[in-house]
């Protein structure tokens, strides 16, 4: 199948790309570099250099194949930033989905899949979340992937549009077979924070409150590895053309490592002091946040298999030792 990757030359984009080559389909990146990277394309796929607002661009990409599918990853995604920048995410993930859907609906593409997040529950009222779980988003970004939720439900309605919203958690790692070495630009998460302040360029990294009530009183959260993600894009692809039904299901490992966790298993591996200093809570930090993953288990088979602590900190440790080493 021909499949359209919007966003395809990022983090996740390009391990899911990677993913959908593997298993035999034709891949076409459509990227505006902006936080994509040229070192992050392969070969055996196309590239388009081109941006989600730019409509006609947009419109011959996906007439430029008879395409089976596309897959959307192309948003803005630090939800502190949202906060301070809401005209940015209105733009690039409301405005931006509804170019591409209308593109997709003029093109004659009908299945579709969405990289949505889990930031769509907010504040959780219990754990693990699961999908009936209330969505009372409690920033912004959140708030955008909801409306897109919400905006590809009527186009499902109206346009015959067929998709799978993945409701990912903490997405971490990279590529277990190292073919993927391009470093996050700007990262916001912890385990790039952590790789960062191993190699030097951040002298300190901060741990936000120690108080909380887990067993170490550092948050909790749900890391799910990036290989497993792109997997399950691909059986997500699967179904929704097998049964011609859209889906929405979360994306997570259903195990929870604390902040002290995954910096102890991070200077283990590295054997880097990686100096860390206490600082108050965050604003809206619950104290622990872990997927329940059941719907997809029962859906598609999927289940997460690199997601131990261990893989999630040697892949990247691996990639950022590389760069470190030409640099």
């Amino acid at each position: 199948m021909n499949i359209l990757i919007i966003g395809g030359a990022g983090y996740i984009g390009s391990h899911v790309t990677r993913e959908l080559l593997d298993n035999g389909h034709n891949c076409v990146v459509y990227d505006n570099l902006s936080s994509g990277l040229r070192g992050n394309l392969f070969k055996e796929s196309v590239f388009i250099h081109g941006d989600i607002h730019d409509r006609e661009a947009l419109l011959n990409a996906m007439k430029s194949e008879k395409f089976g599918a596309l897959v959307h990853l192309a948003a803005s995604k630090a939800a502190g930033e949202s906060m301070i920048y809401p005209e940015k995410y209105s733009s690039n993930n409301i405005a931006g989905t509804i170019n591409i859907l209308n593109a997709a609906c003029t093109a004659g593409i009908r299945n579709v899949i969405f990289s949505s997040s889990a930031a769509v529950y907010g504040e959780p009222q219990y754990t693990p979340i699961d999908e009936n779980h209330p969505v009372i988003p409690e920033n912004f970004y959140g708030f955008t992937k909801l409306e897109i939720e919400r905006i590809l439900g009527w186009y499902g309605r109206l346009k015959n549009i067929r998709y799978a919203s993945l409701r990912y958690f903490n997405a971490a790692g990279y590529d277990v077979k190292g073919r993927i070495r391009g470093l996050e630009q700007n990262p916001a998460n912890l385990l790039p924070i952590i790789m960062e302040t191993a190699c030097g360029y951040r002298a300190e990294m901060s741990v936000f409150g120690n108080d909380y009530d887990t067993p170490d009183g550092t948050c909790i959260r749900d890391y799910i590895h990036v290989n497993d993600l792109a997997v399950g894009h691909s059986m997500a692809l699967d179904y929704i053309i097998k049964y011609d039904k859209s889906i929405t299901v979360n994306l997570g490992s259903e195990n929870g490592f604390s902040v002290t966790q995954v910096l102890e298993e991070a200077r283990k591996i590295t054997g880097k002091a990686i100096p860390a200093k206490v600082t108050g809570r965050r604003n809206g930090d619950p104290a622990k946040l872990t997927a329940s993953s059941a719907l997809a288990r029962e859906l598609l088979g999927w289940k997460a298999k690199h997601s131990d602590l261990e893989t999630l900190v040697k892949t990247c440790w691996n990639v950022y030792l590389r760069n470190l080493e030409v640099t």
